[in-house]
């Protein structure tokens, strides 16, 4: 998993509304599809989009594959964005200052 290809593949509305609707557990891609109003292989393009970026994984019972949240990727991201919030600045500055005092 690469950040580019996670953040190109967060970029487009339509696979953002595929990972929401994925939060409510596994869903078929006919389930997925059958919610826009677009051909198959547009809805296919995108969910390769999404597996390429490891948003989601697939499994595959029977005759069906379905689609889930791979929410590991999303800690990573959330692990990531943490470090740029002013409670994680002030506690990094807190611990240089530490780190000093230490010296």
């Amino acid at each position: 998993m690469g950040f580019p290809d996670t953040f190109k593949a967060l970029s487009d509305p339509v696979r953002r509304e595929i990972l929401t609707m994925l939060r409510k557990g596994k869903l078929s891609a006919g389930d997925i599809a059958s919610r826009f109003d677009m051909t198959g292989a547009t809805v296919s393009y995108h969910l390769k989009q999404l597996k390429k970026a490891d948003l989601i994984y697939e499994t595959k019972e029977k005759n069906f594959i379905f689609y889930s949240l791979n929410t590991s990727v999303f800690e990573d991201i959330m692990l990531w964005v943490s470090q740029f919030t002013p409670a994680n600045n002030e506690q990094e500055a807190q611990e240089n200052e530490n780190k000093a005092e230490q010296e």
